[in-house]
């Protein structure tokens, strides 16, 4: 399995505090039990910087909030 990398995901997302504050939203959310919008078997954290990383989700995530 390849390992997903911040350079990866810096091509979706240029800005590194913007990428942090999306990435974390979304794990969040996969926390809480949202589903994956890709195939992973990893813990949230990972699975979000995959989506990212894979152009599915991006800064739309910092428009919501996380309740």
């Amino acid at each position: 399995m390849a390992r997903i990398t911040v350079d990866e995901c810096l091509d979706f997302i240029p800005n590194r505090f913007k990428l942090t504050l999306a990435a974390t939203y979304r794990a969040r959310e996969l926390a809480q039990g949202h589903a994956a919008r890709i195939e992973s078997k990893d813990k949230p954290t990972v699975t979000a910087l995959r989506e990212i990383a894979a152009g599915v989700t991006g800064v739309e995530m910092m428009r919501k909030v996380p309740t």
